[in-house]
């Protein structure tokens, strides 16, 4: 798999709140997970604010664009070392096609070249 990954950046800003209620997945809501201590949401930064949602951590989303099975073994291993090694911060998100790794905004260009390096050394 490591051999033709390529990765591509989503064009928005993305943050990680909480919040008590339930929410539902909407436009600039792309990701919600349900926990004990309350409900995360992986919003646009935008969407956060037209909620008056805290913002602390402004991401990056980016979309590992190999098809990963969800039985596949060591891509996410493989690729939080790589950004680990890095320095790059790793929020690690399988959607049933795609792995997506939100990374902080300012190291989004360190994140591509790491991959990119990654996939051309496997």
């Amino acid at each position: 798999m490591l051999r033709t990954l390529t990765v591509s950046v989503r064009p928005a800003r993305y943050t990680f709140v909480t919040v008590d209620e339930p929410v539902a997945l909407a436009r600039g809501i792309d990701a919600v997970l349900t926990e004990a201590e309350g409900t995360t949401v992986v919003a646009t930064v935008d969407e956060a604010r037209r909620r008056g949602w805290p913002i602390d951590f402004v991401a990056a989303w980016v979309m590992l664009d190999v098809h990963s099975a969800l039985d596949a073994v060591g891509l996410t291993a493989a690729v939080s070392a790589a950004l680990a090694d890095d320095g790059i911060s790793a929020n690690v998100l399988a959607g049933y096609f795609h792995d997506h790794i939100l990374v902080p905004v300012d190291r989004v260009d360190d994140a591509v070249a790491c991959l990119t390096y990654l996939a051309a050394e496997a």
